[in-house]
């Protein structure tokens, strides 16, 4: 495969080059993204299993608060903003809004560059056919004029240059939608995990609420 790749690279025009540097540029991306996705995550798991959960549990929301503010994870920042209005005494809507305040503050550090990948891929394709078609250009501009007897094969070679310039577009731009789906993918799960940790504070609100409510209870 590499070979192949190195081929249609030694033997296309010069579109090859804006294209490899357009790879080039989306595997930077790529990189950057899956390790900071990998770094969000696990600092999320720590701050929130470790960290915030078990005192939410103990209904000890004074020290949820300062584990909250003293951790810089994204998770962190969604649960300080509930659990302050939490502790002011605000209703239950109050606290759901505020983590979505908080939700939306956090989701664009988690998109950032991650929807480049798709443009990049389209260019890598436009670069690939612009090359194609300059090249045809170019190929049948010197039929015209080579010798009857030469027409024939020096077309079939022009067209095959030609036509690795597409080659290699769609080689560079198909990894770069594919890296695109996986970061997507990482990134809802990321988000889903946010909310899966707003809906337990709430049912942790809502079960310290219900026995002062039940019938049963004040009955006792």
């Amino acid at each position: 495969m590499l070979e192949t790749v190195v081929r249609f690279f030694q033997e296309g025009g010069p579109f090859m080059y804006p294209i490899a540097i357009v790879l080039a540029i989306g595997l930077a991306i790529t990189i950057e993204r899956f390790v900071y996705l990998a770094s969000v995550r696990r600092r999320n798991r720590l701050a929130f299993e470790k960290g915030i959960l078990p005192l939410l549990r103990k209904r000890d929301y004074q020290r949820a608060m300062k584990a909250a503010a003293g951790s810089d994870s994204a998770i962190a920042t969604i649960m300080s903003a509930g659990i302050s209005r939490l502790l002011n005494n605000h209703p239950r809507e109050d606290v759901e809004y505020a983590m979505e305040e908080g939700l939306m503050e956090v989701l664009p550090r988690l998109e950032k560059r991650t929807q480049y990948l798709a443009t990049l891929a389209n260019i890598a394709t436009l670069l690939g056919l612009l090359g194609t078609i300059i090249g045809l250009i170019a190929a049948f501009t010197a039929v015209a004029a080579a010798d009857p007897s030469q027409k024939a094969t020096l077309l079939s070679e022009s067209i095959s240059v030609a036509m690795n310039t597409t080659a290699f577009g769609l080689m560079s731009a198909i990894p770069l939608l594919m890296f695109h789906a996986l970061l997507q993918t990482r990134t809802n799960e990321i988000v889903d995990s946010f909310e899966m940790a707003g809906v337990k504070l709430l049912n942790i609100i809502s079960e310290q609420a219900s026995p002062s409510s039940s019938p049963g209870q004040s009955a006792a």
